[in-house]
C-alpha cells in the first residue's frame, strides 16, 4: 500500500475550482459537462415504465458553464437544475463526496448545492489517495495519538471547515438545511449504548449546529436513534432499505422528540437516508435467475417504486394529532433523503435515481455522476408521488414473482456495514502504514 505522500489529490470536486466561471456575463447559466465519448446512443431497459426515465447518455468529464440567454432585465444570474430542484420543487440537492481542500466545494454551492453527506468509503478514499492531509496527520502523530484518534481528527477538520461554508444556508432556512454530515464508526453498527457515545461524542467535538451525525438503520441502531435525538442531537440515519425499517426510523425520531423534553424543538432535526440503486443492483440479480419475460420486464423498477411508497409513508406518519402536537413545540419533519442516487447499470438512465424521486421536503444526495448528468439534462418537475398506483403494481408484482422484501433489506443492510467497516478499516491500516513510512511510529 503506497504511502500518501507520493499520491496527488484525486479530489473529483478539485478540478471544478479552476474552471467554474463565477464572471459568466450571459443572464442564465447552466452548468454542464463535456463529454469525449463518440457513442451517444442509448437503449433503457426499463423504458416501458411511468416510473422509468428516458435520458441522455452519461456526461464526464471538466466542468463548463454552459450559458444561456434567459427571460428578464438581463441582470446576470447563475441559475441551474439544482436551484430550479429547490425554488421550484422543495427538494435539496446534496453532494455526496468530501475531501481537501472543502474550498472546492464553493462553485458547487454557487450551482446550487445545499449540503454535502460523507461516509468512511469517501474518506477512505480522500484520505488514502490525497497528500492533501500529511502535514495534520504528521503533527498528530508526532504530538502521540494513536492512529484512530489521528482519524478521526482529520476527519472532524474537514466536517467543521466543511460545515462553515454552508452556514449561510443553515441560518437563512431557520435550521431546515445546509447540514454537513458525519458518520459514528462502522464498527458500531450493532452496537447500541455505544453507537449513542459515539454520537455524543462527535457532537460535541465537532461542536457545528448544521452538523448531522450519522446513524445507522440497523435494528440495534434503533433505540440508539431515539436516544441521541432525545439529546437534542440532529441525525442523519442512513443505510435504510426496507419500508419496515423505515417505518422504525420515523417512530425512533418521534420517540426521541416526545422524550426530549425540550419546549422548542425546532433545532433537532433530521433526515432519513433510504437507498436507491443498490435495491434494484440486488433485484436485478434475483429477476434475472427468475427468468420469465415478466420478471425480465421489472427490471430496473424495484428501486424506485419502493421509494415512491416511502414518500407516502412519509406523508402518512408525518400528519395526525400525534405530529400536530410535536409542530406546536416547533418540530421539523425528519425529511427522506434519497441516497445512493449513481446508477449501477450503464444500460440505465444515467438520472434514473433523481428525476423519478422529485418532490417537496426531500433531499437527494448526489456523487459526481449524478451531480454531473442532472446539471447537464436534468428534468425538474414533482414525480416522487405521480404515478403511486403504478408504483403499488410493481411492488405487488414482484412479490408474485417470490421476492422476499424483507430479504432484500436485511441483506444490503449486512452489505451496506460489512463494505464500510471495511473502508474503515483499510483507511486505518493505510494512516499506520504512512506512520510507519515516515518513521513516527513503530508497528
Amino acid at each position: 500500500m503506497g504511502s500518501i505522500s507520493k499520491l496527488s489529490n484525486p479530489c473529483p470536486a478539485s478540478s471544478l475550482s479552476s474552471t467554474f466561471n463565477p464572471k459568466a456575463s450571459n443572464p442564465k447559466c447552466l452548468i454542464g459537462f463535456l463529454t469525449t465519448s463518440p457513442n451517444n446512443s442509448f437503449t433503457s431497459k426499463v423504458s416501458s415504465s411511468k416510473l422509468s426515465v428516458r435520458s441522455k447518455p452519461s456526461l464526464r468529464g471538466p466542468l463548463i458553464v454552459r450559458c444561456a440567454q434567459g427571460e428578464g432585465n438581463g441582470s446576470p444570474t447563475k441559475k441551474t437544475y439544482l436551484h430550479e430542484l429547490y425554488d421550484k420543487e422543495g427538494q435539496s440537492p446534496w453532494y455526496d463526496n468530501l475531501c481537501r481542500p472543502v474550498t472546492d466545494l464553493l462553485p458547487l454551492i454557487a450551482s446550487g448545492v445545499r449540503g454535502v453527506t460523507s461516509n468512511p468509503a469517501i474518506f477512505q478514499k480522500a484520505i488514502s489517495t490525497s497528500n492533501a492531509y500529511n502535514d495534520q496527520f504528521r503533527e498528530l502523530v508526532q504530538s502521540g495519538k494513536d492512529i484512530e484518534t489521528a482519524y478521526w481528527e482529520l476527519v472532524v477538520k474537514d466536517i467543521q471547515d466543511a460545515s462553515k461554508l454552508f452556514e449561510s444556508i443553515y441560518d437563512q432556512t431557520d435550521a431546515a438545511d445546509g447540514y454537513v454530515s458525519v458518520e459514528v464508526s462502522p464498527r458500531l453498527a450493532d452496537d447500541t449504548e455505544g453507537t449513542v457515545e459515539a454520537a455524543k461524542w462527535l457532537h460535541k467535538v465537532v461542536s457545528r449546529p448544521n452538523v448531522y451525525i450519522k446513524i445507522p438503520a440497523t435494528a440495534p441502531c434503533i433505540p440508539s436513534i431515539k436516544e441521541v435525538i432525545a439529546n437534542g442531537i440532529s441525525v442523519n440515519v442512513t443505510l435504510i432499505f426496507s419500508l419496515t425499517r423505515y417505518e422504525a426510523v420515523i417512530d425512533a425520531y418521534l420517540d426521541g422528540l416526545e422524550a426530549s423534553g425540550l419546549n422548542d424543538l425546532s433545532r433537532v432535526t433530521s433526515v432519513a437516508s433510504f437507498f436507491v440503486s443498490r435495491v434494484d443492483t440486488l433485484i436485478d440479480k434475483l429477476l434475472e435467475k427468475i427468468g420469465t419475460p415478466e420478471a425480465l420486464d421489472l427490471r430496473g423498477k424495484a428501486a424506485v417504486a419502493q421509494a415512491a411508497l416511502a414518500y407516502q409513508l412519509y406523508q402518512k406518519k408525518f400528519s395526525g394529532p400525534r405530529w400536530e402536537a410535536l409542530v406546536k413545540k416547533g418540530a421539523k419533519k425528519q425529511r427522506l433523503l434519497w441516497a445512493s442516487t449513481s446508477v449501477k447499470n450503464p444500460a440505465y438512465p444515467d438520472t434514473l435515481y433523481v428525476a423519478p424521486l422529485i418532490g417537496p421536503d426531500t433531499v437527494s444526495t448526489m456523487p459526481d455522476q449524478a451531480l454531473q448528468a442532472f446539471l447537464d439534462h436534468g428534468t425538474v418537475s414533482r414525480t416522487i408521488d405521480s404515478n403511486v398506483s403504478e408504483a403499488e403494481g410493481i411492488y405487488s408484482a414482484l412479490e408474485h414473482l417470490g421476492i422476499d422484501w424483507s430479504y432484500v433489506g436485511n441483506q444490503l443492510e449486512l452489505e451496506g456495514v460489512d463494505s464500510f467497516k471495511k473502508s474503515f478499516d483499510s483507511l486505518l491500516d493505510t494512516l499506520q502504514e504512512k506512520a510507519n513510512s515516515l518513521k513516527l511510529v513503530s508497528l
